[in-house]
């Protein structure tokens, strides 16, 4: 079990999926069933992901989606197409060591932001797991959203 805070503003949808989550030690919630819009219904896989604080120096807790490539966690900064980095990015840039749960497995991470030929070939692979980040990106035409790795630590 994840020892952190849940992040301040947080929707309620988000802070049910996470009560769920935690209260199950991971067993219910790594799958989250959900309705997508021109996509249908369908299972999308989600880690918690912790990280310090970067003014705070406090431990912080996100539900995000994820997939997978090789023994890594993609996810996606999108922040749903604001024209902001989110909080969780911006404390993974001060500080890439964090905590992830993938269903009931904790383990450290390090974050890393792809570039390139990288990028574009994993945020094809997110696109997959989460049609909307594609919406998102043309909400937001002036900012690249970052595609993160987060790579086991030992």
């Amino acid at each position: 079990m994840l020892d952190a805070k849940l992040a301040p503003k947080m929707p309620q949808w988000m802070l049910d999926h996470v009560a769920r989550y935690q209260s199950s030690g991971g067993t219910d919630g790594h799958m989250y069933r959900i309705k997508i819009p021109d996509h249908g219904e369908r299972d999308v896989p989600s880690l918690l992901l912790v990280t310090t604080g970067r003014k705070s120096g406090e431990k912080f807790l996100f539900p995000l989606f994820y997939g997978e490539d090789g023994g890594s966690y993609i996810i996606v900064a999108s922040k749903g197409g604001a024209p902001d980095h989110p909080g969780w990015y911006k404390n993974l840039l001060a500080n890439p060591l964090a905590e992830i749960q993938v269903g009931t497995k904790v383990a450290k991470v390090r974050a890393r932001t792809v570039q390139g030929a990288d990028r574009a070939r994993l945020w094809e692979k997110a696109v997959q797991f989460w049609p909307p980040y594609e919406a998102y990106q043309k909400k937001v035409p002036e900012r690249e959203i970052p595609v993160v790795l987060l790579d086991p630590v030992a």
